[in-house]
């Protein structure tokens, strides 16, 4: 329902906007604008990020089958299921979905976007097995989907290398903020879903495993804070891709041992790689050809206007104002919010207080709806019931985290 809502609404605010621009100052550019951005984006959603898709899926999704043949999968499992029965209590402690959704974690903690995706897809295919509403997102599909929106990583390498290409000073100084800030949406997503789902989390398992994660991370941020910008760079590109190496190797070589038709199998899960990216274009057209006419018609910059001066009558310091484009629009465009960090960087400085904080909101959480429409579509899931709302509350949890940690580090 509340995709419903988002979607005839984007396209009616477009609308009224663009309409009322035009008979008021005669402006015919912004329905131009808005109608030119319907036609690029459906076809940015299917050429660049659906067909792409398709062959990554392919491949991850034979990998995945494979591993699941030799047991991989249901031996990870068993090794967090105490942990992820306290989180998903409708998944079976030995189930598949549980190292499926433990390796789709995994690969976005590491930056391995292109494994995340389809580790992610398979994950909420599995928990789909599970759910005895088809149309209906379960409990444990949204504890996962708004986990997932959290957008945790240990190490933003993307933001720090565009910081460096603009001349930064020292472009790894968000790195610190960054982590923290999307640690902290993480940490309030599990709980704001678990208090949804009337869940008790203050128990033994889950503190011990929180705090370990909590640890294990501090324990990387100190380590990675005393090495200079090009030794990061290096850690986190030979960390992550050696590890991908490892589970892809770890995997046919365990099929081998185990006498499973290696190959076979992985042109069985391959299958569905295509299936799902075919799948999943209705879902991505609409939503971010909606996002489109909301942002092509100004209606982003009404908002922050409109915060901006709400802060400012309240006599709020206003600074991070400027940064505010990039936050909200987060949750709806990864690319348009890596686009705004990289104009305010521009026009601000990378060095600024707002070139810095612009980093951080793009660090500090990940795109919300996009992912909504992404893994909610590939399962044929139509009533998404609350996790949108968790979703953006813990966003919003992120955002002000993020101004927190702003003003503490470089105001």
């Amino acid at each position: 329902m509340a995709l419903n809502y988002i979607f005839i609404g984007f396209f009616a605010i477009a609308f009224l906007i663009a309409l009322a621009k035009f008979f008021v100052s005669g402006d015919t550019q912004t329905l131009k604008l808005v109608v030119e951005g319907i036609l690029d984006m459906s076809k940015i959603a299917v050429m660049d990020i659906a067909l792409p898709l398709a062959g990554v899926m392919t491949f991850f999704l034979g990998i995945l089958n494979v591993g699941e043949r030799a047991g991989a999968i249901n031996l990870l499992a068993r090794a967090i299921g105490p942990f992820f029965h306290k989180l998903f209590p409708e998944v079976p402690r030995d189930h598949p979905a549980n190292g499926q959704m433990i390796m789709n974690f995994a690969a976005n903690m590491l930056g391995l976007d292109n494994a995340a995706t389809p580790f992610g897809l398979k994950a909420m295919q599995s928990l789909q097995e599970l759910n005895p509403s088809k149309d209906t997102a379960s409990n444990a599909q949204i504890m996962f989907l708004v986990l997932h929106t959290s957008g945790l990583q240990i190490i933003p390498l993307t933001i720090i290398a565009q910081r460096a290409i603009l001349g930064a000073t020292s472009p790894s100084d968000v790195f610190i903020p960054c982590v923290v800030g999307t640690y902290v949406t993480t940490i309030a997503s599990m709980f704001i879903t678990a208090a949804w789902q009337r869940s008790n989390l203050f128990n033994r398992t889950v503190l011990l495993g929180v705090g370990g994660v909590t640890a294990v991370i501090a324990l990387a941020l100190w380590y990675l804070s005393q090495l200079p910008k090009e030794q990061i760079e290096t850690v986190s590109i030979v960390t992550g891709n050696a590890i991908l190496l490892l589970i892809i190797t770890s995997f046919l070589v365990g099929g081998l041992y185990r006498k499973v038709d290696v190959f076979g199998a992985f042109i069985e899960g391959a299958k569905g790689g295509f299936e799902t990216s075919v799948k999943i274009i209705p879902y991505l057209v609409g939503m971010l050809v909606a996002i489109s006419a909301f942002r092509n018609c100004g209606a982003m910059d009404y908002l922050v206007g409109g915060l901006k001066y709400l802060f400012s009558f309240f006599s709020f310091n206003t600074d991070f104002t400027d940064a505010l484009p990039v936050a909200l629009m987060k949750p709806l465009s990864g690319s348009g919010a890596r686009a705004l960090m990289i104009d305010a960087m521009k026009e601000f400085g990378p060095d600024s207080f707002v070139g810095r904080l612009v980093c951080i909101f793009q660090g500090s959480a990940d795109t919300t709806l996009y992912i909504v429409a992404l893994y909610f579509g590939s399962v044929g899931i139509k009533n998404t019931r609350y996790a949108i709302t968790a979703g953006l509350i813990a966003d919003l949890i992120g955002v002000l985290a993020g101004i927190w940690l702003g003003y503490l580090f470089f105001h």
